[in-house]
């Protein structure tokens, strides 16, 4: 198959349908743009369950997704975008790099949820945008507020049932090309913060980045507890 663009931790081909891509899933982690990664035994397959999983969800309360179906284990076919070059983050609590480049402390709630924007791009580490900077860019942040806002009211909701508390989450959008906005690359806990309400269990990617446990069985935790609620 054509490789369209190679991740960190997906690859991108080209599918048969010149409008649909298929997307691979790695068993890769990595963190600190890349300078830290491990290649966990069947975390791949996790996190596109997960991501197929809650694309239905929202699917189904009519966020428009690139989402299509699952092809195998670690492959989901997509429809085919141009990704925008920002990185959506919705935050329900204090945590990252909100905490270190602030006076707020780790786990505190935020009075109501905020949207933020980075710059996709690696090589100057992802800094964060103001919405005035994102206009000059060429994109109306308003859309992207507004999809981001819905999304995180349903899976608060989604996850609360679970007994799990959303901290907060990355989203990428992209563009097809009739110029509509699609909620698209991937949803799973290595894009989210996820935290068991009233307890010290954490179910995301920071177990990893911290040294404070696998990631394997905290993403199948979440993967069952996701499939008997997800599609309802």
């Amino acid at each position: 198959m054509e490789v369209i663009i190679e991740g960190k931790v997906k690859t991108v081909y080209q599918g048969d349908d010149s409008q649909q891509v298929i997307i691979e899933y790695h068993d890769k982690v990595t963190a600190g743009n890349g300078e830290k990664e491990d290649h966990p035994l069947g975390k791949g397959s996790l996190c596109c369950s997960i991501s197929a999983l809650i694309f239905e969800k929202l699917a189904k309360e009519l966020i428009p997704t690139h989402y299509i179906n699952m092809v195998g284990a670690n492959k989901m076919i997509c429809k085919k975008v141009d990704i925008v070059p920002l990185e959506v983050i919705c935050r329900n609590r204090a945590a990252g790099s909100i905490v270190r480049e602030t006076t707020l402390n780790e786990g505190q709630p935020l009075p109501q949820p905020i949207v933020e924007f980075f710059l996709k791009d690696d090589s100057k580490h992802d800094p964060l945008l103001t919405p005035d900077r994102v206009r000059l860019m060429g994109y109306d942040p308003k859309p992207f507020i507004e999809m981001t806002l819905r999304i995180n009211d349903i899976l608060r909701s989604l996850f609360y049932i679970l007994g799990i508390d959303l901290v907060d989450f990355k989203v990428e959008y992209g563009y097809d090309a009739h110029g509509d906005l699609y909620l698209a690359d991937e949803i799973s806990p290595d894009s989210m913060r996820l935290w068991k309400i009233g307890g010290e269990e954490r179910f995301d990617k920071d177990l990893f980045r911290k040294d404070e446990g696998d990631i394997v069985p905290a993403y199948r935790q979440i993967l069952d507890k996701l499939q008997p609620l997800a599609v309802t």
